[in-house]
């Protein structure tokens, strides 16, 4: 695949991009951004060696563009819609995770028609559903990620921990709730998508498709106190009723992503908001605190850990510096108190 970000290169806007490179590098050919052609991932973003290009003539293995932003809003963005209509008149597929459905454009739907290509719009979904709450698996725990504000790596969290719970043999399941996320699992369901009667059910419906297993790492999404997410993240909180939630952050954040004038609350207060909203579903507690560091130092980040682990009493990890090790104790050990033997 080619990702697509033409000007938004930023670890912030580009999240999906990001996280294709670092979960999939094997099927990324390059990045499309003729502002920021001939630098590399690494320069950009400080992972993978994956060719900044401005040119889709340099890359003619691929066969498949993907949106790489996830903008505000999830529009199209003008930039973006002559290098797809270029690229499907070569043949290419297209993978969007926008909130636009590039398939009910008139222009890139006549497209793809015409040069035999399909447009795949990861976000389009029939849910309509309502929970009901019903043989859920009571041998089945299901852990959370929750987080202060969006963009804080709920989805990192969610995927480390569950990849580190398998590779200690445990049957644990990363469940994909957004665009991103489904892209790298292959499944899920874009619950900020579904008309929110019934994000709930779809919440649920994931839990009974998904069940079977041991553990499952239900992705977050938004923010319990977002202006513009709260109703998403809420629905999902309770449509998937989980045992536990790892509460996750950015270090330095203070204010809403892209709404610098509403103030963020305290770490100590969302987790209480998010246990009190739990809890009035299922029985439910913070068990773990994922860190986003990546603003900051080592050294930093380390002392951070030890305030919030000081202060909460809870193992607190940046997955990406420190592993997921001490998360994965905390939900094994957690698993052996709520689930019977």
């Amino acid at each position: 695949m080619v990702l697509l970000t033409c000007g938004a290169t930023n670890v912030g806007t580009a999240k999906t991009a990001v996280n294709l490179i670092r979960y999939k590098p094997e099927e990324v050919v390059a990045i499309f951004d003729p502002s920021n052609e001939g630098k590399t991932s690494r320069e950009l973003f400080g992972l993978g060696n994956t060719p900044v290009i401005g040119n889709l003539d340099e890359a003619r293995e691929a066969n498949l563009l993907a949106i790489g932003i996830a903008p505000a809003g999830g529009k199209l963005p003008a930039a973006i819609r002559a290098t797809l209509l270029e690229g499907m008149a070569r043949g290419l597929n297209v993978l969007s995770g926008l909130h636009t459905f590039l398939s009910d454009d008139a222009e890139l739907a006549e497209a793809a028609r015409k040069h035999a290509v399909q447009i795949t719009d990861v976000r389009k979904n029939h849910e309509r559903d309502v929970a009901t709450r019903q043989n859920i698996n009571e041998r089945c725990l299901r852990i959370h990620t929750v987080g202060h504000d969006c963009n804080v790596g709920k989805m990192v969290v969610s995927l480390e921990v569950a990849l580190g719970l398998k590779r200690r043999g445990r049957a644990a399941k990363f469940v994909a709730t957004g665009q991103t996320g489904m892209m790298i699992e292959g499944d899920g369901c874009p619950v900020d998508a579904v008309v929110v009667d019934f994000i709930n059910g779809a919440a649920e419906k994931l839990v009974l498709a998904n069940q079977h297993h041991e553990i499952l790492l239900v992705e977050g999404q938004g923010s319990i106190t977002h202006p513009r997410y709260s109703a998403v993240t809420l629905g999902l909180l309770h449509g998937c009723i989980p045992h536990g939630l790892i509460l996750c952050y950015e270090m330095g954040r203070e204010t809403v992503y892209g709404m610098d004038h509403v103030k963020l609350f305290s770490l100590k207060r969302y987790k209480e908001l998010y246990e009190t909203m739990a809890n009035t579903q299922f029985p439910c507690k913070v068990i773990g605190i994922g860190i986003n560091g990546r603003k900051f130092s080592d050294a930093e980040v380390n002392e951070e850990r030890k305030r919030v682990e000081g202060e909460f009493g809870l193992p607190a990890a940046d997955v990406l510096r420190h592993g997921t090790e001490a998360l994965e104790n905390a939900i094994l050990e957690y698993r052996k108190q709520v689930i019977a033997s």
